[in-house]
Formats: C-alpha cells, structure tokens, sequence
C-alpha cells in the first residue's frame, strides 16, 4: 500500500473509508451504521484492503455490515464482497449483467498486483431507477442517473438528513475521470442530478472527501474530452494519435492521465452512435504509457 487509508467520520453513524493515493484499484468506500446491521458503500479490490477496512468498520459500527451497496460493477469496488459472504448485495440491475459477463484485462496491463481470495458476489438485489433503505428510520437513498455515465449501472448514494452524498466513480479527486464503460454526454447529466441534491459533504469514488466543489472539475473535464473527440473526428485521427497530440493543459496535473486515450475511444464511438473496441482501447492506454504497464499500487 501506499498511504495508510483511514475512516473518517462524516455525521454520526456515516464514515468514509479514503485510501490514499485513489489510482487505478484504489477506491473510497463509505459506511452507514444501524442498529439492524451497518451498510456499507462498496468494498475494496483485494483481500488484505478489505479486510483492514471490515476491521476499522468492526471498531467504530455498533452491528456487522448486513447489506453492501454497490455503485458500479468495476472490479476496484466490488471484488472484496465474497468477504461478507452473508450481506445482502444491492445494485442497479446493469452491474448484475456486468458481473455475470466480466471484460478481463490482459495481464500485461497493469503492475503486478496481489487480488488474493476475494471475488465479487453477484448483487441479491438490484433495482432500476432508485431503492430506499431505511433500517430504523437512518435514510438512505440509491438513485441510478437513468443515463450510462461512469459505467451503464451507475448509482450514487444520498444520504438526505446528513446531506451526504457518496458518489462512487462519477467524482474522482485528483485522479482523471473514466468514462470508457459509460458515457462522457450522460456523465454530465449525472453530475447536473447530483449537484441539485445541495450536498455539503461529498464523498468521490477516489481521492479525498470534499464538498458541491467537486462536481465542476469533472464536468470540465468530460467538455474537453467531448471536445476533443470531435476535433480527432474532424481530422480523421484515432484515439491514440488524438491523444499522443493532445496538450492536456488544466488537467495535465491529474493523475492516471493515461484515461485520456480510453477516454477517446468511448468519446468517438459516442459521437459515431457505436461502441468502443474495449480490448484495444486498453492497449492504447498501454502504449500511451510508452508501452509500459499502467501503476497499480493495489
């Protein structure tokens, strides 16, 4: 690991779980006590990472995490559900098709990295346009953006009375967003949702907790890609070629900026009305990264 990750608390009863540095299968998770059994925002992507964060959930929740939410079907924040063999598993129902027909990556992709024995679970219960859970009165609501965004099975998790928002992947903070699962034109929709909501405390899928601040930045971001595919349309470049001339500017800072050329891919086939060669838009962001494999410090 990288920094220790640490459990912040949010309201009473409302934590997030912010692991440092938020890269590539470095998330945010979120945790909502109750008296019938804690719930949990996502879990990590490998078994030691889940375990330590069930092991800080376990010191400050008054019950074991009965139900788990998840945001998206990537494999950062879902892989360490077979730890809580026993929870109830929510999700849009989209990311029970994504878990049941999976993209696998070819090895060469990432820094090695150790998974451990740990997979996703299949959501227990899914849902199509919101769910409300509300275990002795704690409300929380789970709202798909009705629009791929991040990914096609999106959710965000609203938590009204404490004005806490946990967005899984449709923020990132301080990382480059990722759209190549979802779609940069309904992506910002999600952010116009969520921004209505007058959150004061939001908690990103990666990087540190913020406030309605967070949402610009992003939505910045996916105009400039939009605006960039159109320019690699115009000019007939694929997305590598786009993205090899491409001066990133305002968000050269960021980091995994990699995306870009994934980006790209979903961006085109957007503008074009198909869809994106997922294979080899992971290549591209290989050799975008002088043909070497994208850091992963999971």
């Amino acid at each position: 690991m990288t920094d220790a990750p640490q459990l912040q608390r949010l309201a009473e009863g409302v934590w997030a779980y912010v692991q440092p540095d938020g890269g590539w299968m470095i998330n945010n998770t979120g945790l909502v006590d109750d008296a019938s059994g804690a719930t949990s925002i996502d879990v990590t992507s490998t078994a030691a990472r889940t375990r330590a964060y069930l092991g800080a959930a376990e010191e400050v929740a008054s019950s074991p995490v009965r139900r788990v939410i998840l945001t998206h079907s990537h494999p950062d924040h879902c892989n360490g559900a077979s730890l809580l063999p026993d929870a109830e598993i929510i999700a849009h129902r989209r990311v029970a098709d994504d878990l049941r027909a999976p993209h696998r990556l070819a090895p060469h992709i990432f820094t090695p990295f150790v998974q451990g024995d740990v997979a996703p679970r299949i959501p227990t219960l899914v849902f199509d346009d919101a769910l409300t859970i509300a275990p002795e009165g704690r409300r929380i609501e789970v709202r798909h953006p009705g629009t791929p965004a991040h990914t096609t099975g999106d959710s965000y998790v609203w938590l009204p009375a404490e004005r806490v928002l946990f967005t899984g992947d449709l923020v990132f903070h301080g990382g480059t967003p990722f759209a190549l699962s979802g779609s940069p034109v309904g992506w910002l929709r999600a952010l116009e949702q969520m921004a209505s909501l007058e959150a004061e405390i939001v908690v990103p899928g990666h990087g540190p907790v913020g406030g309605p601040e967070l949402f610009a930045p992003v939505a910045d971001y996916l105009r400039f890609l939009i605006d960039a595919a159109a320019d690699a349309r115009a000019r007939g470049l694929s997305p590598l070629e786009t993205a090899r001339t491409l001066d990133l500017g305002r968000f050269a800072g960021l980091a995994e900026k990699e995306r870009i050329v994934g980006n790209l891919h979903r961006a085109i086939a957007e503008a074009e009305g198909g869809q994106p060669d997922i294979p080899a838009a992971w290549q591209d962001m290989y050799e975008y990264n002088g043909a070497q494999p994208l850091d992963c410090h999971a």
